[in-house]
């Protein structure tokens, strides 16, 4: 990294929020609801099948209140819903709605023709990207129980 450049880190999640903001915009442009970056991320986590509401949070590094008032929006507009999870007894499920589904297939297409004017660079970003980064595992904090 040269001086005064970016971290990879930041780049990453600067380019990932620009993407983001043109699909929504996109998505907008079609008569989709308006939704805020933090709305669309909850989409990325979500499971095929539903989330627990604990799993979601933690996925978007989130405390359980928060992910909740993210979810009642989105429940609010009719795209998610919380239902009785049948592997757990008293377990809740976060889960698209029929109307949530559409808006998921009209994001993925949304975002297939923006990888696909991106040409060549997109492509090689998608292989980048894609690849493990093989990063060395992290050091225990200082003061930790080791073992």
């Amino acid at each position: 990294m040269q001086r005064g450049e970016p971290p990879l880190a930041a780049l990453l999640l600067m380019a990932s929020r620009q993407l983001d903001a043109v699909v929504r915009e996109e998505l907008v442009a079609h008569g989709w609801p308006r939704l805020s970056g933090a709305q669309s991320l909850v989409f990325a986590f979500l499971d095929a099948d539903g989330t627990p509401p604990a799993e979601l949070a933690r996925r978007l590094g989130s405390t359980r209140q928060a992910a909740q008032d993210l979810v009642a929006g989105l429940v609010r507009l009719g795209l998610l819903e919380v239902a009785a999870d049948p592997a757990r007894r008293r377990g809740r499920l976060v889960r698209r709605t029929a109307t949530g589904r559409e808006l998921t297939a009209d994001a993925g297409t949304v975002l297939a023709g923006l990888e696909t004017a991106m040409g060549e660079r997109g492509a090689a970003l998608r292989r980048l990207l894609a690849a493990p980064l093989d990063l060395p595992s992290p050091r225990p904090a200082a003061g930790a129980a080791t073992g």
